[in-house]
């Protein structure tokens, strides 16, 4: 196990470099998205429509933010569980998602997926959405702002703790 302090974007070579087991300090700008996001941008992609943010190179987050008490800020941001975005995963990887992160076991067709694509899964720490939210510097809604708490938003993040759950070699530590 290594530790590693990441700033996206982070380049393909540096995500090759992670193990399954490694810790993460990630900082820079990653998207939120949960299920009707993922649901609402598939659309547009298989629709042939121009998404509202550039998926290229990004980084998203499996949460839905709880509001903040100022302008920008969050509440509470935990994981939610990646399976629920397990339909929508391989395809948003195929058009250039690099990384993403939530809590749980990921399906065998998204590892796969992760390898063709040399992406990473990230877990972070289940029930500490309050923690978590202090990693958060700066927030803004990008996309289907309509969605509340579950539309898509930008954050700026410094140091969010994070384990490699599955890297681009398709090793996961929820397996044997």
């Amino acid at each position: 196990m290594k530790i590693h302090y990441l700033k996206t974007p982070v380049k393909d070579n540096i995500l090759e470099r992670l193990r399954a087991g490694d810790i993460v300090y990630l900082s820079g700008d990653i998207f939120t998205a949960r299920d009707m996001a993922h649901k609402l941008t598939c659309n547009l992609i298989k629709s042939g429509k121009k998404l509202p943010f550039n998926i290229k190179g990004e980084i998203v987050y499996y949460c839905g933010p709880a509001p903040g008490i100022k302008e920008g800020s969050v509440g509470s941001c935990g994981p939610t569980t990646s399976s629920r975005m397990d339909k929508y995963t391989p395809l948003l990887l195929k058009k250039g998602v690099k990384a993403m992160i939530g809590k749980g076991i990921r399906s065998d067709e998204v590892i796969e997926s992760i390898v063709k694509n040399k992406a990473v899964y990230f877990a972070a720490p289940a029930g500490l959405g309050a923690l978590l939210s202090k990693c958060i510097r700066k927030s803004e809604v990008l996309a289907f702002g309509e969605l509340g708490p579950e539309a898509v938003y930008r954050f700026y993040i410094e140091d969010m703790p994070l384990i490699v759950a599955v890297d681009s070699k398709g090793k996961c530590i929820y397996k044997a």
